[in-house]
């Protein structure tokens, strides 16, 4: 079925929030998302907004404990040196299940989160370091920590009028290891994954996050296996009892949770060795 919509290639911020209070509007960056949506919409938008024409949505830069991402920082941004660090480590092996390299070199992170796929790997990433999205509309900005964004499959706290302006991802601490592992069959997203970042000190967990991914509507949280993974020793059976734990979590029935289990033991061993080598 043939689709037509008005095109708009916006030249500044204030246009593009114009064509989202009209209604009926979505939001082009790099499209990838966009064609999913298209695709899969009953309905087509009214008008398309193209916002690869405004300046200053390509920000990346660390400021008060935060590494800040605009609209237009494409995926392929994170596969460079660009971001130092732990998060630099943890953009670095992410990025690299994220479809193909046409989608990196398109994608953007900030689309992949307004898109919602709840197999999408940004999401999880967000949710799990308490990330921070920046929303503007005509009312003017608001801060939705990502825990309270994401609320359904392809469904978040964004409202028709606002655009997602910003994540912020806070920088992770020296002595943290990352570790992310996923199962893909055919798709371009992952039957099941899991995410991990832990901080290690004197010999002891002192900080863990973990997620999963495809183990709800919305990226999972596994809390209770941060709580058992803290003050642990780090060792092969406090991995294995994190990672059962947080299978545990999957709230999609039981079919997941083997391969949970095994991804988020291999995520976190994984981190576990990248924290060693940093601590050398």
């Amino acid at each position: 079925m043939t689709q037509t919509f008005e095109y708009l290639a916006a030249t500044d911020l204030d246009e593009v929030i114009a064509a989202l209070a009209d209604g009926g509007t979505s939001v082009l960056a790099g499209g990838q998302s966009l064609v999913l949506e298209l695709a899969a919409a009953e309905a087509p938008p009214r008008r398309v907004v193209d916002i690869n024409r405004v300046a200053g949505l390509d920000t990346l830069a660390e400021a008060d404990g935060f590494l800040r991402v605009g609209p237009l920082v494409r995926h392929r941004t994170f596969e460079s040196d660009t971001v130092g660090g732990p998060l630099g480590d943890l953009l670095r092996v992410v990025v690299r299940h994220i479809g193909h390299p046409p989608i990196r070199a398109r994608g953007t992170m900030l689309g992949s989160l307004a898109y919602a796929h709840p197999a999408a790997e940004w999401p999880v990433v967000a949710v799990a370091l308490d990330a921070e999205l920046v929303l503007t509309g005509p009312a003017g900005c608001r801060t939705v920590p990502a825990a309270s964004f994401f609320t359904g499959p392809f469904s978040t706290a964004r409202r028709p009028e606002e655009f997602l302006a910003e994540c912020r991802l806070p920088v992770l601490p020296a002595g943290t290891g990352i570790g992310y592992a996923e199962d893909r069959r055919t798709t371009i997203f992952p039957e099941a994954a899991a995410f991990a970042a832990v901080t290690v000190a004197g010999g002891r967990v002192v900080a863990a996050s973990i997620g999963l991914v495809n183990a709800g509507p919305c990226p999972v949280r596994a809390r209770a296996a941060e709580r058992a993974l803290v003050g642990s020793d780090f060792s092969d059976a406090a991995i294995a009892a994190a990672a059962a734990t947080a299978a545990e979590t999957d709230a999609t029935g039981t079919a997941r949770r083997p391969a949970l289990r095994t991804l988020t033991r291999r995520a976190l061993s994984q981190a576990r060795e990248r924290t060693v080598i940093r601590c050398e």
